[in-house]
């Protein structure tokens, strides 16, 4: 499998799958390990990172989830191919800057992830569509386990496992729920939900996590502390707030049936309607309309559509993946033109149509 080989699939996490799919997108577990007696990424020099990268390599290469996984060299890669692995959710914004002894590894699937000498000499990722955090921790917890055969990680019996952040220290875990929720944000109830979640010691990040803003009524919501706290208790907690959002999102999305529902649907199709004649069209722009049609499928407006299909156009709509599909690299002007040129594709396909 090489790194174009990624655009041929959808993601795992866009699927549109699994439970509460229509409003919690994908669940995710990230967990960070760094390798005993060895200095961290952050504070290696050239040589100890790489050795550290091939370490981890050849542990990796015996572990049954990652049997004929991609092992992407990051010093290997431009800036385009780190740009569209950051759209995919397969590594993050630290991981692409010095590239040098940094490496992803992605399951055929992109399920799990693994990148090396990232702030940590491993930061493990497991994610798959719709809500299903536990499903996702127990499958983490098993890769956790089979690598810890063959590498030894920094642990103190009193602090945990030991980070380069402090605030990852202990179990070093970090779980995450992508929610789509349009209805509080029309309905202007977003800043209590967001109130009530800090209280909770979770915290609320855009489409691309930590640094990033929400956008198109996107929100991830995860962990801040991992110290003191079993892996299970974190889960726990972060599926009873999820649990509770949920039910605020649905119980708005059937008042705005019961009481807007001309203004809902007006909406829907306002955002239908520019998406299939737009000319030029942002991504920013693009993230709002596509938000509104998810919602517009979700509540039976659009039937013509699925909500794979929206899901899918989040991402290959993003800079990189069209500069990818293209294969050459386009201006901010022309990529706002392809990427109008894609939209109405795609919904046109829908019918089974040629344009």
């Amino acid at each position: 499998m090489k790194l174009d080989d990624l655009l041929k699939h959808t993601s795992e996490w866009l699927r549109g799958t699994g439970p509460k799919s229509n409003i919690v997108i994908s669940s995710r577990v990230r967990l960070a390990r760094n390798l005993d007696k060895k200095p961290f990424s952050n504070w290696a020099n050239a040589k100890r990172q790489k050795e550290a990268l091939t370490i981890i390599k050849a542990a990796v290469e015996n572990t049954s989830y990652l049997k004929g996984a991609l092992f992407v060299n990051m010093k290997n890669t431009d800036e385009l191919d780190r740009h569209f692995l950051m759209e995919r959710n397969l590594i993050s914004k630290e991981h692409m800057a010095n590239v040098e002894n940094k490496a992803v590894v992605i399951s055929d699937n992109e399920i799990v992830a693994i990148m090396i000498n990232e702030e940590d000499h491993l930061r493990l990722q497991v994610i798959q569509s719709g809500f299903k955090l536990m499903e996702v921790w127990r499958m983490i917890d098993s890769i956790d386990q089979e690598l810890s055969k063959y590498l030894s990680f920094a642990y103190s019996p009193r602090w945990g496992y030991l980070t380069s952040c402090p605030t990852n220290t202990g179990t070093g875990l970090r779980a995450s729920c992508m929610l789509h929720l349009p209805a509080l944000m029309l309905a202007n109830q977003m800043d209590k939900v967001l109130d009530a979640v800090g209280k909770l010691g979770l915290t609320v990040r855009g489409l691309y996590g930590e640094g990033t803003q929400a956008s198109g009524n996107f929100f991830q919501v995860s962990n801040q502390v991992t110290l003191g706290r079993s892996e299970e208790d974190i889960i726990d907690n972060i599926e009873r707030v999820i649990n509770q959002i949920v039910v605020r999102e649905e119980n708005m999305r059937n008042s705005f049936l019961k009481r807007n529902r001309e203004m809902l649907s007006d909406r829907v199709f306002r955002a239908y309607g520019t998406l299939k004649s737009a000319r030029i069209i942002t991504s920013s722009e693009t993230i709002k309309l596509l938000s509104a049609i998810r919602l517009g499928v979700d509540m039976g407006f659009i039937k013509d559509i699925d909500q794979r299909m929206v899901n899918e156009l989040f991402i290959l709509t993003q800079p990189a993946h069209l500069q990818k599909i293209d294969g050459k690299v386009l201006s901010p002007s022309e990529r706002d033109a392809r990427r109008a040129d894609l939209i109405r594709e795609k919904l046109i396909e829908r019918k089974g149509k040629k344009r």
